[in-house]
């Protein structure tokens, strides 16, 4: 396992080289995982894009998922430690702390100054707000959060009443080191009071970049006024709806979304 420190926290860190006779001089993806997500989580999906489009990839875990450094006292008060390090549940911003400060300092880690960004799911969220303010390539969205519907909010109590009884703590745990810090991180946050005013549509208008955002018809956490939204502050955006598809296009539909990136970044550096 390779991991790169960030601040004295380390974070899981995976690198796909591109297929052979492909330009190492384009853009590399740089994978930016959901709520629940995690290095191992992706699967194959990343090596399987990187191929199609003939670039190198990255792949990392965010702090408290995978492998990368957990969370101590995660569902206590935040704190933020003289070290750099966090304590406590995560605050309204952890996705603009994420995109504002994680980011650009593990780019700046890996030498990538202008990345193609494929976010899922808090992930997509996560792209969507470094490219407010830093240069990328491209950004790729899928099933982004721009802002908190309902429907997420259901889903969300679902997951938590799933997670406390039924197998799903016993699934998740094969992704992540500690999957309760991973689940109580993501699902506290959720679900309290003060992340029902999330909404980063205006926020949006600043991204120049080519962006491309992908939605699932039958998506159990948001609908299309995700993406109706976000085109609506992006105008030069591509919108892709697919149909028999939810809350995760790359394994439901990986075919469509993967023919749809490549078709995206086609002549792109």
């Amino acid at each position: 396992m390779n991991q790169v420190d960030i601040d004295g926290v380390f974070l899981e860190l995976d690198r796909i080289s591109a297929p052979p006779g492909a330009s190492e001089d384009l853009a590399p993806l740089v994978f930016l995982h959901e709520g629940l997500g995690s290095v191992s989580m992706w699967r194959d999906w990343p090596a399987a894009l990187c191929a199609v489009t003939g670039r190198t990839g990255w792949v990392y875990s965010r702090q408290g998922y995978g492998k990368s450094s957990p969370v101590q006292d995660v569902r206590g008060e935040p704190r933020q430690h003289a070290n750099g390090q966090r304590s406590g549940r995560l605050k309204p911003d952890y996705m603009h702390r994420e995109a504002m400060e994680i980011l650009p300092k593990l780019l700046a880690k890996l030498g990538i100054e202008r990345p193609v960004l494929v976010g899922h799911s808090d992930g997509a969220t996560i792209a969507l707000l470094h490219a407010t303010r830093h240069p990328v390539a491209a950004c790729v969205v899928m099933a982004p959060h721009v802002i908190v519907e309902d429907v997420s909010v259901k889903s969300i109590e679902e997951a938590r009443t799933a997670y406390q009884t039924t197998p799903l703590r016993e699934r998740l745990g094969k992704y992540h080191d500690d999957v309760d810090v991973a689940f109580w991180q993501w699902n506290d946050i959720w679900l309290s009071k003060e992340f029902r005013d999330f909404d980063i549509r205006e926020e949006c208008r600043a991204i120049k970049a080519p962006l491309l955002a992908i939605q699932g018809v039958d998506d159990a956490y948001g609908t299309m006024a995700q993406i109706d939204g976000l085109v609506h502050a992006v105008p030069h955006a591509q919108r892709l709806e697919l149909p028999h598809c939810g809350h995760s296009p790359h394994r439901d539909q990986p075919e469509a979304v993967n023919a749809a990136i490549k078709d995206f970044l086609a002549g792109m550096p």
